[in-house]
């Protein structure tokens, strides 16, 4: 298997149990929360909240969800626990200090917006998503339109010079500049996140970007679900199995 990077992973091996000052990017969906059948169905959960809150001050602040969803959506379902956030890939950005960095939207997502919209009028099951700064077309309870979804956006795309984001029966039509690995090179950039060694958690193709800078700045990459061609070091297989072991380094940084 070749790797986003060109190197081989066969049977990814877990994560060490113990790290030496971790900077820690966590993605949201399928790896901190189980997917669900539409977006607003996710919803905070205790053991989620208490994890990100002891992690954080446990490694002094260094956690922060990067994530496709909004800030306001992060903060939702973590319950307020992580400031330190990026959302809409790396369109949104809030420090640990609370300030925020955002980019202006491209006009054109409103265009994606309406054409989505039409497009999920008559095909139940399609859910379109706002995020101001991108358009969503979810298709997760309607998968047989998956071919028509992906070339509407891919039409889209070459129309509106948006970028084309695909994710986990998802696609999304983005303001360009940024990804998830650039808003971890930005953080990485800043105390106290500059103080560690970076390690993003993500599952699909959006942490791809997130897990090659990591990589770059000396860190690596862990990979949540199903083996897959990725750069990522490391996997494992689900968000019970990332809540046990980030339960794990939480304990050892006691």
């Amino acid at each position: 298997m070749q790797t986003a990077s060109g190197a081989t992973a066969l049977r990814l091996p877990r994560p060490p149990a113990r790290l030496d000052r971790p900077s820690l990017f966590l993605d949201l969906d399928g790896v901190l929360a189980p997917f669900a059948p539409s977006p607003d169905a996710v919803e905070p959960d205790p053991r989620r909240t208490k994890v990100l809150r002891r992690l954080i001050r446990r490694l002094e602040g260094r956690v922060a969800v990067v994530s496709g969803r909004t800030l306001s959506e992060i903060d939702r379902i973590s319950d307020g626990a992580a400031m330190a956030a990026s959302g809409v890939h790396g369109l949104q950005r809030r420090r640990g200090d609370g300030g925020r960095l955002d980019r202006k939207p491209d006009p054109a997502v409103r265009r994606a917006m309406r054409a989505f919209s039409d497009f999920a009028r008559t095909r139940p099951g399609v859910i379109v998503e706002d995020k101001h700064l991108s358009a969503g077309l979810h298709f997760r309870q309607a998968p047989q339109v998956s071919a028509e979804a992906l070339a509407l956006a891919e039409a889209l795309q070459r129309e509106t010079g948006l970028d084309l984001q695909p994710g986990v029966m998802v696609l999304e039509l983005k303001t360009p500049g940024t990804d998830k690995g650039a808003a971890i090179v930005e953080f990485m950039a800043e105390t106290p996140f500059s103080e560690g060694t970076p390690v993003m958690v993500g599952d699909d193709l959006t942490d791809e970007h997130g897990f090659e800078a990591a990589e770059r700045l000396g860190g690596f990459g862990v990979l949540v679900g199903p083996e897959r061609p990725t750069a990522a070091r490391y996997r494992l297989t689900d968000v019970a199995e990332v809540l046990d072991w980030l339960e794990g380094l939480a304990e050892d940084m006691a």
